[in-house]
Formats: C-alpha cells, sequence, structure tokens
C-alpha cells in the first residue's frame, strides 16, 4: 500500500502566526471541532495522522507526548550539531525507513509523529507497509521526503520507537504461530517499560497477541502476596468482589486445591502458576469451563503448543515486552540525482 500524506510540525504550519505557537490550516490544533471526535485543542499532529492512530487503539495526545520526549531528549535543549554544521539550512532529502531483517512492523504511524513535532515544514511520506505486516529484509516500510537536517535529527528517536515495537510484534508473532490451530492465545503483561505501555501492548496486538489488563484499576489479579495479606486466596477473592462488585477478577493459584474454593467464589479467570502441562491438564478438567484459564511461568515457544493443547485459554509470556530484542530496521537517504 502507497498512500502520499503531508504532515504538519506542530506550530510551524504554513499559516502559523508566530514561530512560538499556532499552528498551520491543516493541524489539528484548528479551532474547528474534528467530525470524528478527536479534541483539536489537545492534538497537535496532522488530523488524517491523528485519526489513524485513534483507529488503532492509540491516544494521539499520548503519542505525540511520547514523541515530544524523545526529540527533547535527543537535543537536551540544544541543537543537533553535527547535522546543523554539514547541512546546509535549505536542503532537502528523501529517506527510506527499511527492514534489515525479517520480522513483523509496529509502530510506522508512532514513527511519523516523531517526524512531525521535528520537521520545520510540510514533510511528505509514501507508505509502503501497515502496522503488523510481516516484512522482509530490504523491503521499504516508509518513504520520508523533508529537510535533511530535521530528517537526521528525528532519525535516531524516530528508529528507537519503532525498532523497539516492531520488535516487540516479532516476538509476539513467533508466539502466535506457535499457538495456530489451537484455542488458545499468547498474552502480554504488565511488565513494560514505564511510559511506553500503551505502545508496547499495541505492538502485541500487531504481532498476533491480545492484551491483559492495562492498569491496575481496570481489572482485579489476586496474586500470592495479596493471599498472605488477606489470610487466604478465598479470603483475598471476597474482599475484592465486596469492593469492587463490576470488575473481572483473576485469581493467581499454585495448585490445584485451591481451585475448588476460587471456583465456589465465582472467579472469571484462574492463572496457573508453574503448572506443569500434566497438572495444567488436570485443572482444565476440574474447572470444566465455569471459568477461563491462563497458563503462566515454565512457558517456551518450544513447548506452548503443548500447553495449548491441555485446553488453556491464555499463555501468558511476560517476556513479550521485558524481553524481545529489536527489530534491525534503518533509515538510509537516497543520492540526489545530479
Amino acid at each position: 500500500m502507497t498512500d502520499d500524506l503531508p504532515l504538519l510540525q506542530i506550530g510551524r504550519g504554513p499559516s502559523a502566526p508566530s514561530e512560538s505557537g499556532g499552528c498551520g490550516d491543516g493541524c489539528g490544533c484548528s479551532a474547528e471541532p474534528d467530525p470524528d471526535g478527536l479534541d483539536p485543542l489537545e492534538c497537535g499532529l496532522d488530523p488524517d495522522l491523528a485519526q489513524l492512530l485513534s483507529d488503532s487503539g492509540l491516544d494521539p495526545v499520548q503519542v505525540e507526548d511520547i514523541a515530544h520526549l524523545a526529540v527533547e531528549e535527543d537535543l537536551d535543549r540544544g541543537v543537533d550539531v553535527t547535522s546543523v554544521a554539514t547541512i546546509p539550512e535549505e536542503a532537502v532529502a528523501t529517506g527510506d525507513f527499511t527492514a534489515r531483517e525479517a520480522g513483523t512492523v509496529a509502530g510506522l504511524r508512532v514513527a511519523e509523529a516523531v517526524l512531525s513535532v521535528v520537521c520545520t515544514d510540510e514533510f511528505e511520506v509514501e507508505r509502503h507497509a501497515l502496522d503488523g505486516d510481516r516484512v522482509v529484509a530490504g523491503q521499504r516500510l516508509l518513504t520520508v521526503r523533508t529537510r535533511t537536517r530535521d530528517l537526521l535529527t528525528a532519525e535516531r528517536s524516530a528508529l528507537n520507537l519503532l525498532c523497539r515495537l516492531s520488535g516487540i510484534a516479532t516476538a509476539t508473532r513467533a508466539w502466535a504461530d506457535a499457538l495456530e490451530g489451537t484455542g488458545a492465545r499468547v498474552r502480554d503483561t504488565r511488565k513494560t517499560t514505564p511510559g511506553l505501555r500503551a505502545l508496547e501492548k499495541f505492538a502485541v496486538r500487531c504481532g498476533g497477541g491480545v492484551n491483559h489488563r492495562m492498569s491496575l484499576s481496570d481489572a482485579a489479579l489476586i496474586k500470592d502476596n495479596h493471599v498472605i495479606a488477606a489470610g487466604g486466596v478465598a479470603e483475598a477473592f471476597a474482599r475484592v468482589r465486596a469492593e469492587f462488585p463490576d470488575i473481572p477478577i483473576e485469581v493467581e493459584v499454585d495448585s490445584l486445591d485451591q481451585i475448588p474454593p476460587v471456583l465456589d467464589q465465582g472467579a472469571d479467570l484462574l492463572l496457573l502458576d508453574n503448572f506443569t502441562p500434566g497438572t495444567t491438564a488436570e485443572a482444565v478438567t476440574l474447572v470444566a469451563g465455569r471459568a477461563r484459564l491462563e497458563s503462566s511461568g515454565r512457558l517456551t515457544l518450544a513447548n506452548a503448543a503443548e500447553y495449548a493443547a491441555t485446553g488453556v485459554d491464555y499463555l501468558a509470556v511476560g517476556a513479550l515486552t521485558h524481553s524481545a530484542p529489536v527489530l534491525d530496521i534503518g533509515l538510509d537517504l537516497r543520492e540526489e540525482q545530479r
């Protein structure tokens, strides 16, 4: 898929009233309300890009904030001294974001958001791949034409996010492939990089996985320390249900004898912690469909299908986000025809 889309930098559109603030006619900060429901006063990204992010389940304002933070960290209140010294201000270049190895890509629109907060003028993009696509080494993912200084200033921040998210998507895809044909899905955890949880869980979805809770407030997970503090599994469950009657409750168990009292309380989901495939199969029989089951611990790609064959619903894999290697993606400037 190829799609040309001009984007405007925040506060630097063609009709911006000043260098210090205010955006051009095409910017999401315009005073006119957006018919698709995005708040124009909050989001400074191009409206079309903001909508694409929103359609992907990402908050455009949060993505914009992350992009600003990444660029500001890289510049540290200064300028890109190498690019400023070696490249004329008016120079324009075309660059290709290209996969150096095979994998599953995620974060292409996030990379565009980084470019949009750096570029001092309009820039053009050609989209050659979509988030979630399997890509091969040498494949072009995104082509950008803009001021050369801006492109090189944004390069590392954009690649840091794009490579990180694509690495997570690639790792998740390997697990999803291992579970193909079973009834189980690979699921992430809260073991995410602080500040990047929404992006990293988005990458899991791009790789074919599903998300666990996004925060401590949208679902309960009763673990061993809660059990100790409450005086028992059933006691902990009863207290959560009484305090928050409408939220789903998952309970971690590490033995078969803990399952019946939790089922009697009405648990929605049981986390089988460090069960073997054999005891997992016993748990599936014992539960008999009265709650969903999630395996955690002891899991590897080699034994994933074996666990899935027991009949569990999910395999919880923290390594999707805490240990995934990056996918090698680079930016190559094209040599201008003379």
